[in-house]
């Protein structure tokens, strides 16, 4: 949201943004981030319950813990002011539940933008890992089947990441294929990568080594990811055996792989690279860093790694920040899923699917390269025009408020 806001205005819509206080969530602030928000876009903050309190119940999900505070907020400004239309883009989804009820208070259609699938049944599939959170997990999973489709049956239309997630709706509840619907990624930032270009002081997150390839992957990793990652360290594994005076020039760093806050973040990716026998080539930072830490760490990079998962929904935020990075990236994603589909249409990242035959040989080929013959691996100009016509946050934000057209003219009919 925060990289649409300086559009929305130039295709007829003004926001005002309803958000939780930082200081009630357990992440750091940005100040970086802040000073982005242009100054015209109204701001509303609300606290919310304290983790010391909520803790004793089990309970630190900021969803729950601002309900209350984001109902009493919405609804003051929904009756002070004239709104066309409430857009919730967020993945802490009881929040969502929130639109039927202004609706019916108020009479304002929402839009409702999927980050992640509310409902899933991903790890009750054969071979999937075992989930995470004991108790909670079965209790979201409990409250996902029940307000769902509660929450969101009313809603004006839909946006979100993957297409996937829309047939998945479409698939289970036939009232669904009557809505506006769009699958529209996360914009790529241009304005932000321009930012950091000029700006001297950001810090990167790695210390460049001289003669040493730095190869770098910035975000969370998850079970979800395993596969991917060993597709990955078997393929080092294999440059290693057959040049390994070129591959001790490699490191891979993985950085900000845990979603959790620093005091309670672990290590999930060094023990993989240690059992396929590549763990001194590799550096795991589980802390998350600042947003325009994470774009200069990108742009210092030799190259990037795009680490997919096997759920095939799932598409990546970061795909656009890649492309805009300009930097060889290799990119492990299922055959097939809304993300190999994007990567393949913006045609800037070299792919390799796992499971699939020949693609230890093509990570292996693409660290080769990398190490000897960099220039195979430079990105197209075809893949630059792509990203400019459809995957920018300009671009992206047109086709969110031509959705949200769409949205409010059925809803009047």
């Amino acid at each position: 949201m925060r990289t649409s806001l300086p559009y929305f205005a130039e295709y007829g819509w003004d926001p005002v943004v309803l958000a939780v206080a930082a200081e009630s969530t357990e992440h750091p602030v940005d100040p970086l981030q802040l000073a982005t928000i242009p100054n015209h876009v109204p701001v509303r903050r609300v606290g919310a319950l304290p983790l010391q309190w909520t803790r004793l119940a089990g309970l630190g999900n900021i969803g729950y813990r601002s309900w209350f505070q984001l109902d009493t907020a919405g609804r003051k400004l929904l009756r002070d002011g004239r709104f066309d239309l409430v857009y919730f883009s967020t993945t802490q989804f009881v929040t969502t539940t929130l639109g039927a009820r202004w609706l019916q208070l108020f009479g304002t259609p929402f839009v409702v933008d999927i980050q992640d699938p509310w409902r899933t049944d991903y790890y009750e599939r054969p071979g999937a890992p075992r989930p995470p959170g004991g108790w909670k997990y079965r209790f979201a999973r409990w409250q996902a089947a029940r307000l769902e489709e509660r929450a969101w049956r009313d809603a004006a239309g839909f946006v979100s990441v993957s297409p996937n997630y829309l047939e998945d709706l479409r698939g289970r509840y036939p009232w669904f294929t009557a809505k506006p619907a769009a699958a529209i990624p996360f914009g790529a930032p241009e304005a932000d990568f321009a930012f950091v270009r000029s700006n001297a002081t950001i810090p990167c997150a790695f210390a460049r080594e001289s003669g040493v390839v730095h190869v770098v992957s910035v975000g969370a990793v998850g079970g979800m990811m395993k596969a991917a990652l060993e597709l990955f360290f078997s393929g080092l594994a294999a440059l290693r055996a057959e040049v390994p005076a070129d591959a001790a020039r490699l490191r891979i760093h993985f950085i900000g792989t845990s979603h959790a806050p620093a005091s309670r973040a672990t290590s999930l990716v060094e023990s993989l690279a240690i059992a396929h026998g590549v763990g001194e080539l590799v550096q795991e930072q589980p802390e998350r860093i600042g947003y325009f830490n994470a774009i200069k760490t990108m742009l210092s990079a030799d190259a990037l790694l795009l680490v997919g998962s096997d759920e095939t929904g799932y598409s990546p935020s970061k795909i656009g920040s890649c492309s805009l990075a300009r930097r060889p990236t290799l990119a492990l994603v299922s055959a097939g899923s809304a993300a190999a589909q994007r990567i393949d249409a913006l045609d800037f990242a070299h792919l390799a699917s796992p499971g699939n035959t020949g693609s230890v040989a093509r990570v292996t080929a693409f660290l080769r390269d990398l190490l000897c013959a960099p220039e195979r691996l430079a990105m197209n100009g075809r893949a630059q025009s792509t990203l400019a016509g459809q995957e920018t946050a300009r671009a992206c934000t047109q086709r969110q408020c031509a959705l949200f057209d769409r949205a409010l003219h059925d809803s009047e009919r």
